[in-house]
């Protein structure tokens, strides 16, 4: 049995990932704050099972308790594939430098970089009898400087950097794990709401990313998962950055 670890699963991105995977004949274990009983329906029509946590990613007791439990779980089933997708993510603070509040970056870097780092540590841990793909969910930001997005910019470079190292680690010490960010562009989500809520003093792209809207340039994240999901089935470069737009038809 294959199971997918997805977190941020109740909507956007997350949400859309959890079903495909379930489509496939993947089980699912989902986190999330709030729970999508949608994807308990999903895991019936396809006869999978779908597992829900709650878990705070901002608090390291939260996943290392959570995770720990989920890894006794999926050991229990005798999974043989495990794709494990870092996908919950935050956006605020959107401000800049000076104007920064402190317990906001903390958290932002807590969720954003953190927990995945947590998480991929972990399953590197305590899995080395199973086949564990781990997949980072990143964004352009990591490689551009973009006026108020000195948090979220910095947090995505992070993970990047630390997708490329783990690899690295990985491959010397011969793991059969496999590691790879992937950056899903410009997608209609909540996250894209709450950018366009931005004043332009904080955040001086906010029309630009309002026209991207207007114009019908946010991706469904339907077409992404998909993406996601090819990347998977075939053989990528571990440690490698990978971009939406390489992976559409």
């Amino acid at each position: 049995m294959d199971f997918a670890v997805i977190t941020g699963v109740s909507r956007g991105l997350g949400e859309s990932i959890a079903k495909q995977m379930m489509e496939q004949g993947t089980s699912v274990i989902g986190l999330s704050r709030s729970e999508n009983k949608d994807l308990q329906s999903v895991a019936n029509k396809h006869q999978v099972t779908y597992e829900h946590y709650t878990c705070d990613l901002s608090s390291e007791n939260e996943v290392e308790n959570v995770f720990s439990q989920i890894i006794d779980f999926i050991k229990e089933q005798k999974a043989n594939n495990v794709y494990v997708v870092n996908n919950a993510g935050v956006v605020e603070p959107i401000q800049k430098v000076g104007d920064l509040p402190a317990n906001e970056v903390v958290q932002h870097m807590h969720v954003n970089l953190i927990a995945p780092m947590l998480i991929t540590n972990l399953f590197t841990k305590n899995c080395s009898e199973m086949e564990v793909t781990t997949v980072n969910i990143t964004s352009g930001a990591a490689n551009r400087a973009v006026y108020g997005w000195s948090t979220y910019g910095s947090s995505k470079a992070g993970v990047n950097y630390f997708t490329s190292t783990t690899a690295l680690e990985l491959e010397k010490n011969r793991s059969s794990h496999k590691i790879v960010a992937f950056s899903p562009g410009i997608m209609d989500t909540d996250m894209q709401a709450d950018i366009r809520s931005a004043s332009e003093e904080a955040f001086a792209e906010v029309d630009t990313f309002k026209e991207f809207k207007e114009q019908g340039k946010l991706r469904d994240t339907d077409v992404v998962a998909q993406a996601m999901l090819k990347l998977l089935q075939q053989d990528f470069e571990n440690g490698s950055v990978y971009h939406v737009n390489d992976l559409l038809d």
